[in-house]
């Protein structure tokens, strides 16, 4: 049995066990290329996360910078708006101021006429009854022509 097991021993170790090594070696071949390939993918997926990360923090600094360029134009809109409203609210005090104006001397102008044109009737009025007989009136005309001579 010992010589058996020598012979097969012989047999297995010629032609077997070079085999069995040589596919023992392909595996161990193919285990580090493995190992290796997934230390990549590992090193790529960190440099794949880290530039994410930093193209996110681009995007929120290029976010926070857009949010306050758009407060800023919108405070700035609000200012010019108001301002606008300003000078057209001072324009349109100005013309009703203007207009108020226009109104008042006209209704001035109105009220003088009409006090004149009452005066020039009350005064017709009066010249009248005090003129009702010839003699009143030569001596009315004779106190004018004296007046304006007196005034020359």
């Amino acid at each position: 049995m010992f010589f058996v097991f020598v012979v097969l021993f012989a047999i297995l170790a010629k032609y077997a066990w070079p085999y069995i090594i040589r596919s023992i070696d392909d595996r161990a071949d193919l285990i580090d290329k493995g190992v290796e390939y997934a230390q990549d993918a590992k090193a790529q997926l960190e440099k794949a996360t880290e530039n994410a990360q930093s193209l996110l923090a681009e995007a929120q600094r290029q976010q926070m910078d857009i949010i306050r360029e758009a407060t800023q134009m919108k405070s700035q809109i609000i200012e010019e708006a108001k301002k606008a409203a300003s000078v057209e609210a001072k324009k349109v005090m100005d013309a009703a101021a203007l207009s108020i104006e226009q109104a008042r001397k006209e209704s001035e102008q109105q009220f003088r006429t009409e006090v004149s044109a009452f005066a020039l009737q009350i005064a017709e009025k009066l010249m009248r009854k005090e003129l009702s007989n010839d003699k009143t009136q030569i001596e009315m005309i004779d106190k004018l022509l004296n007046d304006i001579e007196n005034k020359n």
